[in-house]
């Protein structure tokens, strides 16, 4: 999931091709559905992504009674209206009638606080849950940007690496050969508070790294590099994890896992590495779905169509992740060079599950 930003933004308005009364708002490669002369190209407004929860002040102020998703109907989501995506909310709040806008864009403020916005978290089924303890030494997971919000991370032409984004959940696991080679796994959601999961054979992810043997791989791999931490980032997957099940079962000894990435910590500095440089043969990876230049184009048509870990396309694709070919850092997102795309068709589908 991404980090939350509700940000100032300029504007691009498009004709909505289905509708007189509607134009396309764009903001990054997004598109939010707008009131037709509402805004002009050049115009600065703000931004709720996906993903937003929003105060009922807010969503009454702004006409969205009853039509935001969740329970509370006070979610921001991806809808296709009278044909087209709309992704995120393009507005201009009364309570920051007396802000200058254009100069908020440049500076980057975050006006989420202020309007009481604040980031979805999923629900935690009970498989995915357990009894936790702090994790001081865990090696943590980012959250990945989409590049529609920030299309400049990669140059056109950059040598990049695209895989699949699996609907499952992340699993984190931290080998610490300093200390004795302890073992740590948690998920992306208490692994963010610092947490790990005590381990427990029912336990989803601990189920999922025993079973494939992971923490002897995870030693392997810090004794070939000399780290004196390992960390591994899978996705586990399957009936009873989300929606989409690639063929696999949570419930039986067919529990999907994937890894899509790694690090290790060597001569104190954490380092970013390539998985199937790693661990091909020892264990599932995600599958890599195109090595070469950087396309926009290329990723966003990628992102969409059928997914590949089944082997048997039995639904569409959640979306694609793109790394550079080279480790590298980003002066846009302040941190590692990495963004993720996602399918339209899985954003708009029914039914959807999001636990993390």
């Amino acid at each position: 999931m991404s980090t939350l930003r509700v940000t100032a933004e300029p504007l691009t308005i498009h004709e909505h091709p289905n509708a007189d009364a509607l134009e396309l708002a764009q903001v990054g490669l997004y598109r939010a559905v707008v009131a037709k002369g509402a805004y002009l190209s050049g115009d600065f407004a703000v931004y709720i992504p996906e993903q937003a929860v929003l105060p009922t002040e807010l969503i009454e102020e702004l006409g969205l009674t009853g039509r935001l998703a969740g329970k509370a109907s006070d979610r921001v989501k991806a809808v296709r209206l009278r044909g087209e995506l709309s992704q995120g909310i393009v507005c201009r709040p009364r309570a920051l009638a007396d802000i200058d806008l254009a100069q908020a864009a440049a500076d980057g403020t975050d006006f989420a606080e202020l309007l009481s916005i604040t980031k979805w978290s999923p629900p935690i089924p009970p498989t995915m849950d357990g009894e936790v303890e702090t994790a001081p030494d865990l090696l943590p997971w980012v959250d990945i940007e989409n590049i529609q919000r920030y299309p400049e991370i990669f140059e056109p032409g950059e040598p990049v690496v695209l895989t699949e984004k699996l609907h499952g959940s992340a699993c984190l696991l931290t080998y610490s050969a300093a200390d004795g080679g302890r073992v740590q796994v948690s998920s992306k959601g208490f692994g963010a508070k610092g947490l790990a999961l005590k381990e427990d054979p029912r336990n989803l992810y601990w189920r999922a790294v025993l079973g494939h043997d992971a923490p002897a791989v995870a030693a392997r791999v810090a004794e070939k590099l000399g780290a004196s931490r390992v960390g591994f980032f899978g996705e586990v997957y399957g009936a009873g994890v989300q929606d989409l099940g690639y063929g696999a079962n949570a419930r039986s000894e067919a529990l999907g896992y994937a890894v899509f990435d790694v690090s290790a910590e060597i001569d104190g500095q954490v380092r970013w590495l390539d998985p199937a440089g790693l661990l091909d043969g020892e264990l599932p990876l995600v599958p890599r779905l195109y090595e070469g230049p950087y396309d926009i184009d290329k990723v966003l048509e990628l992102a969409s169509g059928r997914e590949t870990v089944s082997g048997r396309e039995l639904h569409l694709r959640e979306g694609v992740v793109i790394r550079p070919a080279a480790e590298r850092y980003s002066p846009v997102l302040g941190g590692r060079a990495i963004a993720k795309a996602v399918s339209p068709a899985y954003l708009t589908r029914k039914g959807g599950t999001e636990y993390e």
